[in-house]
């Protein structure tokens, strides 16, 4: 089950993918990880999706990523006596605290917070943005605000607030008891919605003591503003594109989105693209040339890993998607133009021994024409380090923590296997090259890079590379 491809496809499951045989046949046709939305999957489905995608592991003999998506606050108005209003440019409109059902000049907007944190100029976005409303006058306990976007307002419509920071905790009351129910499962990731601070992500962290990596979903303009500080306390970002494009301007989402992708590279954290790639597939057979335009985009920039939500969720093609974004990756990596795209967009190694060793296998290898860089690691820390140069070579990784190897079915270029630990420095580079010889990315007779920490079973301790020869398998 080699893949063709370094980047890394992320499908998620739902109505249309809920049965062992549709998801067995979406991993065989390239899906790398799965992802179970928990805005809609009970716990039962939820563990149902985990335990076959466990039997499909056994089954391919291959490790399967699986991410659990949090809902995350969602903030909504209240009701109105009619179920809907009309309110048009330039009328002024109130949200208060009453629970009386709303007209067409108030409504009660059930989020005390909201209130307590909106101020004159903040910008209140209902319904995805489709009536856009600025707040001219606020004390706490209600806020008046003049249309600015007219609109059809109805019951419990979503609200958005891209110049309000929110008091509360991204982790809702409901996003805990999923959290705590994913982890029992044993998801490899957590993805957590409307990330706002750093702070949000460490909660988090907090809970999973490790069970699981956390990777924030950026969607708000505030954690735009604080990437560098979110990105040093998560194990990965996802550039969440639906929310972003409602919270801010959509002409600013692609520069948002290769700004992340960069930023993620030079911390050597995976980076997920999603929303929309390959939209109208959801009911047709084939993409729009832009969806395929959308993905190379992102396959050029290196992200590690691109999404389908809708697509594989509930569309009605859903192998066909994850079949067609298989292909557009294969297809942009063998591009003449990708290496030289791909190496410069390269970042200085840290000042790490971590770094500097990942930096010297990946010279080494493409200095000499070795195909193979192996990674001997515990954590993943070492793969990671080493994806995060994007080499031309491929990574194979050895590791025998089988969590690891779930957790790496994410990261770009990594093919992890789960194994014993090396014993000493023979075995090493004698088990690297069986493995890079039996999983066929080496011959007898060729080169291979061998990266490791000694002394074995120790996490963050990458300080050993060798250049290893392939021999012929001995007959017994």
């Amino acid at each position: 089950m080699r893949r063709k491809r370094h980047v890394k496809i992320v499908a998620t499951l739902g109505p249309a993918s809920a049965d062992l045989d549709t998801i067995g046949k979406l991993f065989e046709a390239g899906a790398d990880v799965f992802r179970i939305n928990m805005s809609h999957a009970t716990h039962d489905a939820m563990r149902e999706r985990v335990a076959m995608i466990r039997e499909l592991e056994r089954r391919f003999g291959r490790p399967i990523g699986i991410l659990a998506d949090l809902q995350g606050p969602k903030l909504r108005v209240g009701t109105f006596r009619d179920g809907a209003v009309q309110v048009d440019k330039g009328a002024s409109f109130r949200f208060d605290d009453d629970p009386a059902p709303g007209d067409a000049t108030r409504v009660h907007l059930p989020h005390p917070e909201i209130l307590a944190a909106l101020e004159p100029g903040h910008v209140v976005l209902i319904d995805d943005g489709k009536v856009r409303l600025r707040v001219v006058e606020a004390t706490g306990a209600w806020a008046r605000a003049t249309v600015e976007v007219a609109g059809r307002l109805s019951n419990r419509k979503g609200v958005s607030l891209p110049d309000t920071t929110i008091p509360v905790s991204a982790l809702t009351d409901k996003d805990r008891v999923d959290l705590d129910a994913a982890l029992a499962a044993g998801v490899d990731w957590i993805a957590l919605s409307f990330v706002q601070r750093p702070e949000d992500v460490i909660e988090v962290r907090n809970v999973a003591r490790g069970r699981a990596l956390v990777m924030a979903k950026i969607a708000k303009p505030q954690a735009v503003t604080r990437l560098d500080e979110i990105m040093a306390v998560s194990d990965g970002l996802m550039v969440a594109r639906g929310d972003l494009g409602v919270e801010m301007p959509l002409e600013r989402v692609p520069g948002i989105q290769k700004r992340i992708t960069r930023l993620a590279r030079r911390f050597g954290k995976p980076v997920v693209v999603a929303t929309q790639m390959l939209e109208s597939m959801i009911s047709l057979p084939v993409p729009t040339r832009a969806e395929v335009s959308d993905v190379s985009v992102a396959v050029f920039e290196g992200a590690d890993a691109v999404m389908l939500s809708a697509e594989s969720a509930s569309g009605q093609y859903p192998i066909e998607a994850v079949a067609t974004m298989n292909r557009i990756g294969e297809a942009i990596e063998g591009e003449q133009t990708y290496p030289a795209v791909i190496a410069n967009q390269r970042a200085e190694p840290e000042r790490t021994g971590a770094d500097a060793i990942a930096y010297a296998a990946r010279d080494i290898a493409e200095t000499l024409g070795i195909e193979t860089i192996v990674a001997w690691t515990a954590s993943g820390s070492t793969a990671m380090r080493i994806a995060r140069e994007r080499p031309r070579t491929s990574i194979l990784t050895l590791t025998p923590n089988k969590d690891a190897a779930r957790r790496l079915a994410i990261v770009w270029g990594v093919h992890a296997v789960e194994t014993e630990d090396a014993r000493d420095m023979d075995d090493m580079s004698a088990r690297a090259c069986r493995n890079a010889r039996e999983e066929g990315f080496t011959r007898v007779g060729e080169r291979i890079v061998v990266v490791a920490g000694v002394p074995f079973g120790k996490s963050g301790g990458t300080n050993n590379i060798r250049i290893a020869y392939v021999d012929a398998p001995s007959t017994p």
